[in-house]
Parts: C-alpha cells; structure tokens; sequence
C-alpha cells in the first residue's frame, strides 16, 4: 500500500470515527477530541490512540469497542488497535470550533 492510500484509509478512518457519539455529549468523539492519533500501516493496519473525557465515564468499555468495530468496517482495514490513553488527559481545549459552538463554550 502506498502513501496516498495510506492518507484515503486514514480520512475514511476519521468519518467512521465521526459517526460514534459520547453517549451523554451530542458532539461525536472526533471532533470532541478524544482521538489523539490515527496512524495506518503500509499493510491496512491502523492505530489509534484515544481517550475518554474521565477515567470513570460510564461509556469506558463500549467506546472503544465501538471505534474498532467501526475502523474495522473501513474498505481496506486489515486489523485494528484500540488504545486509550491517559495522558494527556483531556480537557474541553481539545475540542473542535464546531464542537465548541455546539456545546455553547464559545
């Protein structure tokens, strides 16, 4: 695979990550800023490190779960690695101008 297909897996990447919602935040997690990195492989792999607003959010196991089903389903995934992360932990900073306006912090 080469680079620019690696860039088409990665964007398709990010809208499949647009479609999974923090259950009590209605912003989905990309543009909430709880993605910190999508990296795809030469061989359709993909990482992605992310967070979760607080260490005790009710949704701690079903997001993940729900962002590696989605990846997956992505046309030229051949593997998915979930890992949330903590540090940095995330802050309302984070979040996209969309998101922002959405929630009315601006």
């Amino acid at each position: 695979m080469d680079a620019l297909n690696t860039l088409v897996i990665e964007a398709q990447v990010i809208e499949a990550l647009c479609t999974c919602f923090d259950p009590e935040i209605p912003v989905n997690i990309y543009e909430l800023g709880l993605i910190y990195e999508i990296k795809a492989g030469p061989s359709g792999d993909v990482r992605i490190q992310m967070t979760l607003t607080s260490p005790h959010c009710p949704s701690a196991a079903e997001l993940p779960a729900e962002v590696e089903r989605k990846v997956r389903a992505v046309p030229g995934v051949t593997d998915v690695k979930v890992d949330v992360i903590w540090d940095p932990p995330w802050d309302p900073s984070r979040m996209s101008e969309a998101a922002k306006l959405e929630l009315g912090f601006m």
